[in-house]
């Protein structure tokens, strides 16, 4: 892939901004709707009880994602919704707009080191599909190693997941996925020969984590559901030799491995290993939590089946990452550090104390890769990256110069050699793959500069005073010199969740909007990591209703400072910012002329019962507690919709594939919003039958949607060349 209490009533306040919003409805000239309307959802009666509270949940019917109903009413939302935005005066020249400036620019990502090559996806101009590519020697030329186009079938598009290189670079283990699902399939893939070995893995679901070689490239350990369910649910590690029939991989590590260990359903396991280690550490997620479970065992033992399991930390020590070098471990931490500190663990020594190696700071540290000269340590100030290089000699930490203001994409060494590669980017500033640490910086040449023209965009931050004080950064993107009129139709996102900072990222296709005279606007609302872990508390469970009166404090200073006005400003949130959308047009509906819910969490009381719901009760809570319930149904959007409430313009986007938030979910909420608003604005539910939470997405599917989203903002906001059809 891939977001409690309110402090005051909202039912005066909801009294006083829906008849603001009639009003404003009235002097404005809202969208109509093209052609034939959304079919209404059946209500069926059900209604639940928690802690004393009665909860109607008359759309609990789509829960059943496979019946019949569910399948028709979805298909018949889907046409609907294609009719209106076909129709949409402008959607083909944006979208042809769009499909120019989408081939401006190529993108690498999952750059990873095998042995002295390096290997990558890349995404060039006029492909739809990333390709695995191999780069020899790391400056020698990229050849394909896998096309995932040739290995779909017509119905069933595949793309490339995730991918690791064994540490000889001769193979390579690929997950690949159907329709945007996460859920991937293993296979292996000699490099020489680019040839797919008979290696199939089933019931595969991660990261780059996934899987783990060993120094023979004949084996490695890898993650598994081994039941028939999808998800991340009793997950466990298992051993594979090349060659070796999949039922005879022995469970290493996991529920039932080693006996007496305690699992939650939820805890997902994964390995660290080293080439100049001689233990393996053992990290055990509890779903979605920051704060971790570590073991060590010697690797010689977990290969005899004989492991010994230490344990070095518990959730309690609130260890969340962790690097392997040699005989130590090097850990980020929160404890008593809201911006996070880095650790040093001497695992030879098991009475060791830990060592601070990089005490708390106003930077939060994020992420960290070890090369053979050291650790090199990513950090972000307000969402900006910086770099430092640790010595593994215990000398002093070193600041790693970086040629721009900008955000760190991707981030990846080799312990064979010194120095470390950066994909660099800024929201005005296309992305460079650099080479850094080990002499002068260098441009690398991997990705060529983007031929999209951003030389008269600038970004700026401001600090806006949030609604208890709190000051919540917001950058703003635009046209140099774009004047404060009230006139610019203006795009406002947020996020706000597990802790996940929002750092800039370089989109050729944003231009479409900007040159235009318009604006984007990034909230950095709380729940978010901006701050680090002091920032995300903030927003989250009994404190998440900070996130949605952070994006609200952010929309109404665009709207102060002159910068737009309510008939010209659009939110957005994607996933779990849809708590932070979905709160902010049914907090104050009259603040906005239109909204995108993109595969938005809607309903968080029935979150847990999803593939991944209990996974994510620590980011959001659970029912089963009175307090928790109680902050949840505050900031649910379905939970917060008002019947008679002049709501604006509405577009919610799903995948039928979502893993991670069903499409139940959005569409529970686009069928409540289109029975409750008064407005006469469309609230349409864009489905893509091919895609799932955005994992795995072509080039051409995201085309299609930012051209659909953003004509609906713009019709909505009477922008000339966009006004609705009648």
């Amino acid at each position: 892939m891939k977001t409690p209490l309110f402090s005051r009533s909202r039912s005066t306040f909801r009294m006083k901004t829906a008849c603001a919003a009639m009003l404003a409805v009235a002097l404005s000239a809202p969208v109509a709707a093209a052609g034939d309307a959304p079919p209404v959802a059946k209500t069926v009666p059900v209604v639940d009880t928690y802690h004393g509270v009665t909860v109607a949940d008359p759309y609990r019917w789509m829960e059943d994602k496979d019946s019949a109903d569910y399948r028709a009413w979805l298909t018949a939302q889907a046409d609907a919704s294609r009719r209106q935005l076909d129709a949409l005066p402008g959607r083909a020249a944006l979208a042809e707009r769009l499909r120019s400036l989408s081939q401006a620019a190529g993108n690498v990502s999952g750059m990873a080191w095998g042995g002295k090559h390096l290997f990558y996806l890349a995404l060039e101009p006029g492909r739809n599909s990333a390709r695995l590519m191999v780069r020899e020697g790391g400056t020698g030329e990229s050849r394909v190693l896998l096309d995932p186009d040739t290995v779909s079938t017509p119905g069933q598009r595949q793309a490339i997941g995730d991918f690791t290189p064994s540490r000889d670079g001769r193979r390579v283990a690929v997950n690949l996925a159907a329709g945007g699902s996460e859920q991937s399939v293993l296979f292996v893939l000699d490099v020489a020969s680019g040839k797919l070995l008979d290696e199939r893995i089933d019931r595969v679901y991660g990261g780059s984590w996934t899987v783990s070689w060993l120094e023979d490239g004949e084996q490695f350990f890898y993650v598994r559901n081994p039941g028939a369910g999808s998800g991340l649910d009793n997950t466990r590690i298992f051993l594979h030799r090349l060659g070796r029939p999949l039922d005879q991989d022995p469970v290493v590590f996991g529920p039932g491995v080693p006996p007496g260990m305690v699992f939650e359903a939820q805890d997902y396991s994964y390995f660290l290993l080293d080439p100049g280690s001689r233990y393996v550490v053992a990290v055990t997620v509890p779903g979605v939590s920051n704060q971790r479970h570590f073991f060590v065992a010697t690797l010689a033992d977990v290969l005899a089946g004989k492991a010994q399991w230490r344990r070095l930390a518990s959730p309690a020590d609130q260890w969340f990452r962790g690097y392997l070098a040699g005989d130590h471990l090097y850990v980020m931490s929160h404890e008593a550090a809201p911006g996070n500190k880095l650790l040093k663990i001497d695992l030879a020594h098991p009475g060791a104390a830990p060592a601070l190696v990089l005490p708390p700071s106003a930077m939060a540290l994020d992420d960290a890769v070890p090369a053979r000269d050291g650790l090199y340590v990513k950090g972000t100030v307000v969402g900006t990256s910086r770099l430092l290089r640790v010595p593994f000699d215990g000398s002093a930490p070193q600041d790693v110069a970086l040629p721009f203001a900008g955000s760190i994409r991707e981030l990846t060494a080799s312990r064979a050699s010194a120095g470390a590669w950066v994909k660099l980017e800024g929201w005005a500033a296309s992305s460079r793959v650099l080479a850094v640490g080990a002499g002068p910086t260098r441009d690398t040449g991997l990705l060529p500069p983007a031929a999209a023209d951003f030389s008269q965009i600038e970004t700026e931050m401001v600090f806006v005073p949030g609604a208890d004080g709190a000051r919540i950064p917001m950058t703003l993107v635009h046209r140099k010199g774009l004047p404060r009129d009230g006139q610019r139709p203006t795009i406002l996102t947020a996020y706000g969740a597990y802790g996940l900072p929002r750092e800039p990222r370089f989109e050729p296709m944003l231009l479409a909007w900007l040159e235009r005279g318009g604006l984007f606007a990034v909230a950095h609302v709380r729940g978010g990591g901006e701050y680090g872990a002091e920032w995300h508390a903030a927003g989250r469970i009994l404190t998440k209703s900070n996130t949605i009166r952070d994006l609200v404090a952010c929309a109404e200073a665009l709207v102060r400072e002159g910068h737009t006005r309510p008939a010209k400003l659009a939110v957005h949130g994607a996933s779990a910012g849809g708590i932070a959308v979905g709160g902010a047009i049914t907090e104050r509906p009259d603040l906005f002329a239109v909204a995108h819910d993109d595969v938005g969490m809607s309903d968080l009381l029935r979150s847990e019962t999803t593939s991944n719901g209990q996974a994510n009760v620590g980011e959001f809570g659970t029912v089963k507690d009175r307090y928790q319930f109680l902050a949840m149904q505050s900031v649910s959007p379905l939970h917060r919709v008002v019947d008679g409430t002049p709501y604006p313009a509405v577009i919610l986007t799903t995948g039928i594939n979502d893993a991670r938030v069903p499409s139940w979910q959005p569409a529970k909420f686009a069928a409540r919003l289109q029975a409750a608003t008064s407005s006469g604005r469309p609230v349409l539910l864009r489905v893509d039958k091919d895609g799932g939470h955005g994992a795995g997405g072509t080039r051409s599917q995201r085309i299609e949607q930012f051209a659909d989203v953003w004509s609906f903002f713009l019709s909505a906001m009477n922008e000339p060349g966009f006004a609705a059809v009648p």
